[in-house]
């Protein structure tokens, strides 16, 4: 019996004003990831091969994937910044930042729930978004300061809200069972850049990473961008700013969330 992943995975449903490079490497990243599942089995795309740029080990399916997304940065001449590679200077004023497969695990198990996030930064100012659902091409594409086809809920109450949240860790249990015992609702689905276009498009009220600091930059880029131009807000649980930066040690505690109010309650909530 084989232990591959046999469903195939669709081109992504792009709208004709995405960035070139963009489009591009989210095209790329979907041929990949499919690819990589008709050849290995799900051991072998879970298989630690390296250590990323930002500190955690690669798998081979992330290796796949951003193999492709540099090959298509290269040809467009745009800078990257990606989860393995770190920052890659093609000498642009325009960079990628990418996360090649947000729920890596999701992606080697065959769980669904996987995707392609990327976002285009201009002299360092984030300028547009698209997060790719890779098993099933739906896209969420947004333009700083335009308008996009999509709302947040708008609830501005954790009581009541629909929530997902990042797994618990010991480090923060006490402040992850604060947030759930207040939701009406709560989902891990273990790919924040999904879920944060989730709460974009009105699906779920927030998302939140109660405190782990476990948030990199390639995870919360595309919702700094998507999840305003919705109407919501992305925040930090400590209040660190959100920035640009190469550096993809740094961490944070993301929220993203339908309104302002409602990050806010979030964080007051994480820090008790």
């Amino acid at each position: 019996m084989s232990t591959k992943i046999t469903w195939p995975v669709p081109a992504p449903e792009l709208p004709g004003t995405v960035h070139p490079a963009l489009a591009a490497m989210a095209r790329a990243a979907s041929a990949a990831y499919g690819g990589a599942r008709r050849r290995h089995t799900r051991a072998e795309l879970a298989e630690k091969v390296a250590d990323g740029a930002d500190g955690t080990p690669t798998m081979r399916v992330d290796e796949i994937v951003e193999a492709a997304i540099a090959e298509e940065a290269g040809r467009h001449r745009v800078n990257l910044l990606s989860e393995e590679v770190g920052f890659v200077d093609n000498g642009s004023a325009v960079t990628l930042v990418v996360d090649p497969v947000d729920g890596s695990n999701n992606a080697a198990s065959g769980v669904p729930l996987s995707c392609f996030g990327g976002t285009v930064a201009v002299d360092g100012r984030a300028t547009e978004a698209l997060t790719v659902w890779l098993d099933t091409g739906r896209t969420w594409h947004a333009l700083a300061g335009e308008p996009v086809p999509f709302r947040t809920s708008g609830r501005a109450s954790l009581d009541g809200a629909t929530v997902n949240l990042l797994r618990p860790h010991q480090r923060n249990a006490e402040a992850w069972l604060r947030v759930a015992g207040r939701a009406q609702r709560v989902r891990i689905l273990s790919t924040t850049v999904l879920e944060c276009a989730l709460v974009a498009e009105g699906s779920v009220d927030a998302f939140c990473d109660p405190g782990s600091d476990t948030h990199r930059l390639v995870d919360l880029a595309t919702a700094m961008v998507t999840v305003p131009a919705a109407g919501g807000a992305v925040i930090d649980v400590h209040g660190r700013p959100l920035e640009i930066d190469p550096d993809l040690t740094r961490r944070w505690s993301g929220i993203a969330a339908a309104t302002r109010a409602l990050a806010d309650e979030l964080a007051a909530t994480v820090l008790g």
